[in-house]
């Protein structure tokens, strides 16, 4: 790799390490819902105690409600459930292990602000980046804070690029299973892993852009208004659609054929045959990628995306996933040692697959 990371360092004895993580997870009813980010942060954190380092982790936090103003969210929640996994953790003091504020409660931080870098980097030795979710973002303690301290990558951050770029160099046959919505988003990754992949399954709200240049009827489902040109990338024989959908329409919910979805209809979920044709795949496939759910996982569509978690556990194939929906569903079977690798990233994950790097892996390069 091209960046340091933090098995480099050397001697950490009482050296005042600057810790970014990521522990920007779900809280509901006043507590963390799912501390997965949390623990696979504690591995860096411990080899910096264990080797005598002083440290100060920061972390941003957003609420998914877009009422209330985001400054005011704060890491209190996360605290005590972290504190439990590392009993000596402090908040908002000083100490050897501490956890500061929010970041996000100060403007400097999205804005790349110097002056916050600065003030953030005060008294301190070195940085360790062990936010690779956050580190698509130019935020200042992603890509100002590198610019003013030693700069590493931290042990999760690490293992994240090394696993994420077998992708770019895949054992064949090779599977990439991409859901989700936002599809000018995930363009990118159509364009580029058609390339790569001998196929490429797209379901979800993503889908219905490639039925819809195709000319299929798909009702009142949720689609792109843009024109991508997808008929020249179904020609190429690798992409892979839903053969079946979940539709509610005005006679309720039922399993459709996709030339058979009507006018009202709208579509929320991969059908059972599309699952019996993903299984086949999967079965012939060496490596698998996969990217997002297959229905409307968020408003209780979970069949089709429950029942893929669960093929691609018991495949006995290398397997990598990602995404936040894909992560809850998971979480939702206890299937997490179940793949060959769960990335921790988001959209960091999309757009380091699609271009090979992120903000924050290039600005530790420039160290």
């Amino acid at each position: 790799m091209d960046f340091k990371t933090l098995l480099e360092v050397g001697d950490l004895n009482g050296k005042r390490v600057l810790v970014r993580v990521d522990w920007n997870v779900p809280i509901k009813d006043g507590s963390v819902a799912d501390d997965f980010r949390i623990r696979e942060s504690l591995p860096t954190i411990e080899y910096l105690i264990k080797n005598g380092a002083k440290v100060t982790i920061i972390s941003h936090l957003e609420s998914s409600i877009s009422t209330g103003s985001q400054q005011e969210i704060s890491l209190e929640p996360v605290y005590e459930c972290a504190k439990k996994l590392l009993p000596d953790l402090l908040f908002k003091e000083d100490g050897d292990l501490v956890l500061l504020e929010n970041l996000r409660q100060n403007a400097g931080e999205k804005e790349n602000s110097r002056e916050f870098a600065l003030s953030l980097t005060k008294n301190m030795d070195l940085f360790v980046n062990e936010a690779f979710p956050a580190s698509h973002r130019e935020h200042a303690s992603i890509v100002g804070v590198p610019k003013l301290l030693p700069s590493f990558a931290g042990l999760r951050f690490t293992e994240e690029v090394k696993r994420l770029s077998k992708a770019f160099y895949p054992k064949h046959p090779f599977l990439f299973i991409l859901g989700g919505a936002k599809f000018d988003t995930k363009l990118p990754l159509i364009d580029k892993f058609i390339q790569i992949a001998d196929f490429l399954f797209v379901g979800g709200a993503l889908a219905h852009n490639f039925f819809k240049e195709m000319k299929h009827n798909i009702g009142d489902s949720l689609v792109s208004n843009q024109e991508f040109g997808l008929l020249d990338k179904i020609a190429t024989g690798k992409i892979i659609l839903p053969s079946e959908v979940v539709v509610k329409g005005h006679d309720g919910i039922r399993a459709e054929a996709v030339e058979h979805v009507a006018e009202g209809d709208v579509i929320l979920d991969a059908g059972p045959r599309t699952l019996e044709d993903l299984e086949e795949r999967i079965h012939s496939s060496q490596f698998i990628l996969w990217n997002g759910p297959l229905g409307n996982y968020e408003n209780g569509f979970k069949e089709g995306t429950l029942k893929l978690a669960q093929l691609l556990a018991e495949s006995g194939k290398e397997v990598i996933i990602g995404g936040v929906d894909t992560l809850a569903c998971i979480e939702e079977l206890d299937l997490f040692d179940k793949y060959s690798f769960v990335s921790t990233g988001g959209g960091a994950m999309l757009d380091f697959l699609a271009t090979g790097t992120l903000p924050g892996i290039e600005a530790l390069k420039k160290i």
